[in-house]
């Protein structure tokens, strides 16, 4: 079959960074067994520019493609562009089968199929073994086929039944939504490659115009969080071979001139002995290489003593999703750790010259005044390198949802729900004040005297260009954020509350895929749509 992947636009900026771009893993991921399997295989990433839904289509149909698949990392702001460009693409191509995974997509299957007619199919969960069953099984269904039309809607494509062998999708059988039983879990990562040879290595970049890709040496996290919605997309955590991700990386080094290695996964060393064997894997291989990743405070905290295997590895940044600096909210969202550890992390990396990136989220509880006053200097006194201030961003298929089902929503363009956007108002605090609140504090935590110091001089050449690049790139998205508040956002002044916005909680069906030995509560049962 010929089938094209497809990388969407996303509106969002925390997912573009000004001049830079990052291959799309997941669709690289699902490329590679398709190739194995013997099909043609292309890839447009329209993230670069970004391209217009018009140059996409065109591109697209000079391609013939059998089968479009579209997946987006950020896919629950990405969404609504995936609708658009997906309407486009049918108009295009009528007889291609248009396939779409992701996050968002695996739990809203419902919603989507009923609403969006264009869209014949959606992988749930992983999507690199259920892809080429997938194929395999379209070719048993007939090519002729007879569109369904419901009243109002555009012709829905029946799929027929034969896919119903098929785990870990859903589709339309005459007009009627089925979704069959979760794919089984990928138990050994290593048996499903990454297909690199669909990208072009020089166009991507990272970290000040460097060679770079984006990898996963781990899936999952074994931590509770109750607001995440990565965890129970993936189910269980579970790594590769230390030894053979180490290999391959060293040879996009040595290969396509890869310098920057930025890690995709949640939390990549919940496994002491498995990330010391990587991290000594890697030395071995000898390889000049950046990498940046995010992890749990409280890991860093139990590596002190082989930290300088990070170093040597070449390690320059960590991401830790702190989360808040309120030992009351921690609780809340069962994030575990607490501030002890985030300071003593943070005072660990720098003896180390790693950088350190605090994530900091306002709105799990109603904030005043007085608790951003005092979240500030908590954070002054952490000292971290760097800050990312984030929005609490609730998904439906999380514990989280339940605790915040009645709040109310004040943004309902789903193209904002990235995490940089207020969606959820607070009682104490009109969303101009809050925004207020977030770039100030943004400002004094990037500019004490500490930081520009750091800035200005730090003694490790590598680590002060990293932290010059993050400046220059979070100068940019500083005031864009300002700008789109002032004139292009637009909020509700009373808004529906979030379990009418979205629907009825999923978390019973937060673990998307199926562990064996584990039962899990079918999804076969055609619903409606459940959100207004």
């Amino acid at each position: 079959m010929r089938i094209l992947l497809i990388n969407p636009p996303h509106p969002s900026i925390g997912s573009r960074i000004p001049r830079e771009q990052l291959p799309p893993l997941g669709l690289l991921a699902i490329g590679g067994p398709l190739i194995d399997a013997g099909h043609d295989i292309a890839l447009i990433d329209a993230e670069f520019g970004p391209m217009r839904i018009a140059d996409i289509v065109t591109q697209a149909r000079a391609r013939r493609p059998d089968a479009v698949m579209l997946g987006h990392s950020g896919s629950t702001s990405g969404h609504p562009v995936v609708c658009a460009l997906t309407c486009a693409l049918r108009e295009a191509l009528p007889d291609a089968w248009i396939i779409y995974g992701g996050v968002f997509p695996t739990y809203h299957w419902r919603d989507i199929l009923n609403e969006e007619p264009q869209i014949d199919i959606i992988v749930r969960g992983e999507g690199e073994e259920t892809a080429p069953r997938l194929i395999a099984a379209l070719a048993h269904v007939p090519a002729k086929w007879e569109p369904v039309r419901r009243q109002g809607h555009a012709p829905m494509r029946a799929t027929g039944r034969s896919l119903l062998a098929v785990r870990g999708i859903a589709f339309r059988d005459k007009g009627v939504v089925i979704g069959t039983p979760p794919a089984p879990m990928i138990a050994d990562l290593d048996t499903c490659r990454v297909g690199w040879e669909l990208i072009d290595h020089a166009r991507y970049s990272y970290w000040g115009g460097k060679r770079a890709v984006v990898v996963q040496f781990s899936r999952g996290c074994p931590h509770p969080c109750t607001y995440c919605g990565q965890r129970g997309f993936w189910t269980r955590f579970r790594h590769r071979d230390p030894g053979k991700f180490a290999a391959e990386i060293a040879r996009l080094h040595r290969e396509h001139g890869v310098e920057v290695i930025n890690f995709a996964d949640e939390n990549p060393s919940a496994s002491r002995k498995a990330w010391r064997a990587f991290l000594e894997a890697l030395i071995a291989e000898n390889v000049e290489l950046t990498l940046v990743g995010s992890t749990r405070a409280d890991d860093i905290v139990r590596d002190a003593d082989i930290l300088h295997l990070y170093k040597q590895a070449g390690f320059e940044r960590f991401l830790m999703g702190m989360e808040n600096t309120d030992e009351a909210t921690l609780r809340l969202i069962r994030k575990g750790g607490g501030t002890v550890k985030d300071r003593e992390a943070i005072r660990l990396l720098r003896r180390h010259d790693i950088l350190s990136m605090a994530t900091w989220v306002v709105g799990f509880e109603e904030e005043t005044d007085r608790d951003l006053i005092r979240g500030l200097r908590q954070l002054l006194s952490y000292d971290p390198d760097q800050i990312q201030t984030l929005y609490v961003t609730p998904h439906r298929w999380t514990p989280y949802f339940r605790v915040a089902a009645g709040r109310e929503v004040i943004q309902t363009d789903q193209r904002r729900w990235d995490y940089k956007h207020q969606v959820l108002a607070t009682r104490h605090m009109p969303p101009w004040r809050l925004i207020a609140w977030v770039k100030f504090i943004e400002a004094v935590v990037q500019l004490r005297p500490r930081a520009l110091k750091r800035y200005i001089a730090h003694r490790d050449r590598k680590i002060r260009h990293g932290i010059r690049w993050y400046y220059r790139m979070g100068r940019r998205v500083w005031l864009h954020e300002i700008w789109n508040y002032l004139f292009r956002d637009r909020r509700l002044r009373s808004g529906p509350s979030l379990a009418e916005f979205w629907g009825a909680p999923q978390d019973a069906e937060e673990e998307a895929l199926h562990v064996p030995g584990r039962e899990k509560r079918p999804a076969l049962a055609p619903t409606r749509r459940a959100s207004a």
